[in-house]
């Protein structure tokens, strides 16, 4: 399948990529479904993607003493298929932070910074798929593994002094996940994918380690028109509280449920555009946190396509 529709179906097949991202931080849904679709496991030869996202949030009471940190980041993609069966896939992140600190209600502090986040490196295994069936059913189970590298700036400092650790473009630890998905073809126009995924954090050299996560998610692809695919996702997050020199940070981790829209123009040319918004739907975080929409746009190219 290829188009949208093809970017639609699987970008959900692989667990690789939710989120380069520390957990009190932590991105749901999964971003390698974001970016290729279907044809980012079963195509091979090489796939790209370029995506912008933002995501906002504020830890602690605001009348008190907060923190509130928006961050824009641009991730390049470069995916390699060396059968239908067996895919690699690399992700680099480039962030942009504006954080804040609240106190009173009023901003005490405030600065940006920008630099490298954590690159990531995964791959996917298809161990299991039926037989397309006469009215195009067919279902397959996939097995994803992956490392976050410690190669994100993880020391920014502003006139000499190390910045907050969630200012940091990158978290400085490796990170290692696991998952598995299965993916259900329903018929030539939609898809259905499930997936479930672990994420084991590890420690930076400043003693501080981002909580360790469960994710899971849920995700229908219908087309629309020839060139237009439509995606609705259940975005579903579990991680533990941070921990720094061995003691439980506040107001990190938590449980979080996401709404996801997403929309797929095949622009031909192998090209597709695609954007979403994650809706926070059900929140049950620990301590005073405020989670926000999160919005992403990107580009996918797979060469050959038309």
């Amino acid at each position: 399948m290829r188009g949208p529709a093809g970017v639609a179906a699987v970008v959900l097949l692989s667990l690789a990529a939710s989120a380069a991202e520390p957990c009190s931080i932590c991105r749901c849904g999964d971003p390698t479904f974001n970016a290729l679709g279907k044809a980012g496991y079963n195509v091979r030869g090489f796939r790209f993607a370029l995506d912008w996202e933002r995501y906002d949030k504020q830890e602690g009471p605001p009348e008190l003493q907060a923190e509130e940190l928006v961050e824009q980041r641009f991730t390049a993609l470069v995916a390699y298929g060396f059968s239908d069966r067996f895919t690699l896939q690399a992700r680099v992140p480039v962030s942009f932070r504006d954080f804040h600190e609240l106190e009173a209600g009023e901003v005490h502090d405030s600065f940006t910074t920008s630099g490298l986040s954590d690159p990531e490196l995964s791959a996917q295994l298809r161990v299991w798929a039926s037989p397309l069936s006469p009215l195009g059913h067919k279902n397959s189970l996939s097995l994803v593994a992956g490392v976050k590298t410690p190669f994100g700036q993880n020391d920014y400092e502003i006139d000499g002094e190390r910045v907050d650790e969630h200012a940091q473009p990158g978290t400085g630890s490796t990170d290692v996940f696991a998952g598995l998905g299965a993916l259900h073809l329903i018929d030539t126009h939609s898809t259905l994918f499930a997936s479930l995924q672990y994420r084991h954090t590890g420690e930076n050299d400043f003693g501080y380690r981002y909580g360790q996560s469960f994710l899971a998610n849920l995700a229908y692809e219908r087309k629309l028109t020839g060139r237009i695919d439509a995606v609705v996702e259940l975005n579903f997050r579990h991680s533990v509280e941070d921990q720094e020199s061995s003691e439980d940070v506040p107001n990190t981790g938590g449980t979080i449920l996401y709404l996801t829209p997403r929309l797929l123009v095949d622009l031909g040319g192998g090209f597709v555009l695609r954007g979403a918004v994650q809706i926070p739907v059900v929140r049950d975080l620990n301590g005073v946190q405020d989670e926000r929409a999160v919005f992403n746009v990107g580009l996918s190219w797979i060469p050959g396509s038309r």
